[in-house]
């Protein structure tokens, strides 16, 4: 997975580089197909706020959260993120049920 961190209105610290790589990594724990993810760290006033967009076969997903502290953000950030990854996972691995006996000329 292609991981770019920038910020805006920040420098990024390699400590926070690697918390959000850290944490990213759970969802690469669900979900193994990840080309890469594009985060943003962003400071406005007292307002912290990161935002994340991963790039899946066929999907881009996105999620961001607010919140006073930065690392309190990116951690509501990977939780939205992996709920969301958790479904299209389910989505995508969803097999029609008993596809063989609504299909014409299948006898069963």
């Amino acid at each position: 997975m292609n991981l770019n961190v920038s910020g805006h209105h920040l420098d990024i610290t390699p400590a926070m580089r690697t918390y959000v790589s850290g944490k990213l990594d759970r969802v690469t724990r669900h979900f193994d197909h990840v080309i890469d993810a594009h985060v943003i760290l962003s400071v406005d006033k007292l307002v912290q706020k990161a935002e994340v967009t991963l790039h899946v076969r066929g999907k881009d997903i996105h999620a961001e959260s607010i919140d006073a502290d930065l690392y309190a953000a990116i951690d509501l950030l990977v939780d939205k993120l992996d709920r969301q990854v958790i479904k299209y996972k389910d989505k995508a691995n969803a097999k029609p049920h008993d596809a063989l006996k609504h299909q014409p000329g299948t006898e069963s």
